[in-house]
């Protein structure tokens, strides 16, 4: 009766590991946010003028100064945390594709200024009730990594 036991029990176990290795996780890891701006599927960044931040696409990261260095965030600053994304300009880098784009940031700052207005945008999905979930944990999610090394 032991052995049976073990046996149903050893049967179970394989049964729910192999049951486990089956599931799949989706993640929309380089897909543009449903803030951004229609129309522009192969892009690596954004710049938005009015919070002087850089998004990443692909890594769903922010880009910003902080501290006396760029930070890479899930949120915008605390400053930011109330900053309506969807009606918020977005610059689309096309031209950039490596991995620091604020090395251009001098440049970005003075041609795109805050309130700074280009083409009119529609974003690519519908804003809801949690339009700014990237913006309101602001306060205090630092990145995983500062892999910025740019000057201000």
């Amino acid at each position: 009766m032991k052995t049976l036991k073990l046996l149903a029990l050893g049967i179970v176990l394989f049964v729910s590991g192999s049951m486990h290795s089956q599931v799949s996780v989706n993640v929309n890891i380089g897909t543009p946010p449903s803030w951004g701006p229609a129309g522009y599927s192969n892009v690596d960044y954004y710049y938005l003028p009015d919070v002087q931040a850089y998004y990443d696409v692909r890594a769903s990261q922010f880009i910003y100064f902080g501290s006396g260095n760029w930070v890479r965030s899930r949120y915008l600053p605390g400053q930011y945390r109330n900053y309506d994304l969807y009606n918020g300009y977005k610059v689309v880098l096309n031209d950039y594709h490596g991995k620091t784009p604020y090395t251009h940031y001098k440049q970005h700052k003075v041609k795109y200024y805050k309130g700074y207005k280009g083409q009119p945008q529609r974003s690519i999905g519908k804003r809801n009730d949690n339009h700014n979930n990237y913006s309101k944990k602001g306060n205090g999610h630092k990145s995983h990594g500062n892999n910025g090394k740019g000057k201000h």
